[in-house]
């Protein structure tokens, strides 16, 4: 009898503590890794592994677009972490890395160093690439500079080349922003062109508050350097096995043009989706998500 009641007093306990820690795990927010770049500012990324504990997982980076952050890929991950470590930064200026300052001299090459030094700091001497919208932009450079590292490459929504012929004057946007009110204004103006007709309306007021996040400094900054930049000389260095994925009705190139420079990727093909968005990594997350596992694991031996 004495003994049952020590039993029960210890599983009681148990109980006790296991609830409490549970309670603890549930109120105390996640701790977020931060990475010192070169000049001292903060990079926030996160790590999403939910590989088996006894294999080596290969690593994925994946890029956001502008005025976005790592947060964005939530419908990507729940297809991708079970196969690989994924690793989800945000572009120094943007999310919950340290803001940048208006003048801020933006490169194409300093944005891939940064993110060089984070593969660095996460062991990925290797690693597959997934890019979308201006993310895609960077991440073409990326592969053509660093062919030895960038395994495979996914390009999802993302630009031309060049804009040299899209009517978009940095001057103008920067004057917008500062008449109508910023980047909330900006997103809610241009986000139902960027995720298609048939996106949700709650979806589509997620996406306009995330973008509303955005240091109003970094954008303005951002924005006067990146329509500017032209990778056309780089596509021809991609070495390594790519998708590139947009829409019949994408408002960043039709299907034509979008082949056209596909095409002067060596070991490239292109999926063609239905609909009208142009932020297709968003609006089509679980589709595009289900073709790059498909893609990295399988269909890239054939290119």
């Amino acid at each position: 009898m004495e003994r049952g009641w020590v039993s029960l007093y210890f599983v009681t306990r148990l109980k006790s503590v296991m609830l409490h820690v549970h309670s603890n795990i549930r109120e105390r927010p996640l701790e977020m890794p931060t990475f010192s770049l070169s000049d001292g500012n903060e990079m926030h990324y996160q790590v999403d592994d939910y590989t088996d504990p006894w294999a080596t997982p290969e690593t994925l980076l994946m890029l956001h677009g502008n005025a976005e952050s790592g947060a964005v890929w939530f419908g990507w991950v729940p297809h991708l972490a079970r196969r690989f470590r994924v690793v989800r930064p945000d572009l120094r200026g943007f999310g919950q890395s340290t803001p940048m300052p208006e003048d801020f001299p933006w490169t194409l090459d300093g944005i891939i160093d940064d993110y060089i030094a984070l593969m660095d700091e996460v062991g990925a001497d290797t690693f597959h690439l997934v890019g979308a919208k201006i993310g895609g932009t960077v991440a073409r450079r990326f592969a053509a500079r660093f062919p030895g590292r960038v395994t495979t490459l996914t390009l999802v929504g993302t630009p031309p080349p060049n804009r040299k012929n899209a009517a978009l004057d940095p001057s103008e946007w920067v004057k917008y922003f500062e008449k109508e009110g910023g980047v909330e204004a900006w997103a809610r103006d241009t986000m139902q062109k960027r995720l298609g007709n048939a996106f949700p309306k709650a979806g589509i007021e997620w996406w306009i508050g995330h973008m509303a996040k955005t240091a109003r400094l970094s954008e303005l900054g951002f924005m006067r350097h990146f329509i500017k930049w032209d990778i056309s000389a780089d596509m021809a260095k991609i070495q390594c096995p790519t998708l590139v994925m947009t829409t019949q009705g994408s408002a960043l190139g039709s299907t034509a043009e979008t082949e056209a420079w596909q095409q002067t990727i060596a070991r490239s093909r292109l999926l063609v989706l239905p609909g009208d968005s142009y932020h297709v990594a968003a609006s089509d997350a679980d589709r595009c998500a289900e073709e790059t596992l498909t893609f990295i694991t399988e269909g890239h031996k054939a290119l």
